[in-house]
């Protein structure tokens, strides 16, 4: 999955069936400049008490972001992955997901 812009990032990953979540690229055009966050969340399916932040980080001064969690994470029941960043400096960014198909 690949979205880039200038404006707030609220892209979502919506699997057609079972994935497995083994990386997320990001980068700005120049360091995100406010105290805002980028944020990889599960959008649980089942209800919103299960929806579970897995990633966020600071982007004050951060332009590059490579996230590989230690272990690759499944997606099931038909959850969505939502990722976020407010932009408010409207930084042009470039974001990648790499995902498996779980069989």
């Amino acid at each position: 999955m690949r979205a880039t812009g200038a404006a707030a990032i609220a892209s979502s990953l919506t699997p057609a069936g079972p994935i497995v979540l083994d990386c997320v690229k990001l980068h700005l055009s120049a360091a995100g400049g406010a105290a805002e966050n980028f944020t990889v969340t599960i959008n649980s399916e089942t209800a919103d008490v299960y929806d579970t932040v897995l990633f966020s980080q600071d982007m004050t001064t951060v332009t590059d972001i490579f996230w590989q969690p230690d272990r690759p994470i499944p997606i099931v029941n038909s959850d969505v992955v939502d990722f976020a960043y407010a932009n408010g400096n409207t930084r042009t960014y470039g974001l990648e997901v790499i995902y498996r198909l779980e069989t």
